[in-house]
């Protein structure tokens, strides 16, 4: 039972989410994710209470904080290649020579003006929801839950020593409860940060 448990893990750990012959194209990838880690999960020897707690608080965390981190990363990057981009677009506008053509030059003022407020407005929104952090603390998170979790499907690593899943179990929920209040504790505490910042530059102003 157990060897048909690893040969299901190695294969979804090879499987290429980009290779359409591996994924099925009526279901997205988190779902294909979900049900092939379920099948794992359901031939583990554990009680039905445990692999309940895998499903809807391990599982559920992967994936919840692998979307977390993947939406952040986009949004982190649109806005930060934004503000690259239009940074090098906005001094050539304003360095362009168009003789007394008023309307041109007007036109190139204006466009400079637009585009400057587009940066200001992008790094101010990237800053604000502090996507790049938010990005590195979900990754981090989910990979750190991925990791013990493929360690305890496998009894390896700080499993090793235990001679089935029942007895590791308590120690893989202790890790995993302990990867997830260090996510809230950092959420929280970015969140003061950020309430503090606003609260200075209130008073700034």
């Amino acid at each position: 039972m157990f060897n048909k448990a690893s040969s299901d893990l190695s294969s979804l750990s090879q499987q290429n989410p980009l290779d359409p012959a591996a994924t099925n194209i009526k279901k997205d990838y988190a779902q294909q994710l979900r049900e092939e880690y379920a099948q794992v999960i359901d031939r583990l020897e554990l009680d039905e209470q445990q692999k309940r707690y895998l499903k809807s608080r391990w599982l559920d965390q992967v994936l919840w904080m692998d979307g977390r981190a993947n939406h952040a990363r986009n949004w982190y990057r649109r806005l930060r290649l934004t503000s690259i981009v239009l940074g090098v677009i906005v001094p050539i506008l304003v360095t362009v020579n168009v003789g007394k053509d008023q309307v041109n030059e007007k036109l190139l003022r204006g466009s400079a003006v637009v585009l400057s407020s587009i940066i200001a407005i992008s790094a101010a929104v990237e800053e604000f929801n502090q996507y790049g952090k938010r990005w590195y603390s979900y990754r981090r998170s989910a990979e750190l839950l991925k990791t013990n979790g493929w360690q305890f499907f496998q009894k390896s690593g700080q499993y090793r020593t235990y001679k089935t899943h029942q007895e590791s179990f308590p120690i893989f929920v202790e890790q995993v409860e302990a990867i997830v209040q260090r996510d809230v504790e950092i959420f929280v505490t970015e969140g003061i940060k950020a309430d503090r910042k606003e609260e200075e530059k209130s008073k700034e102003a």
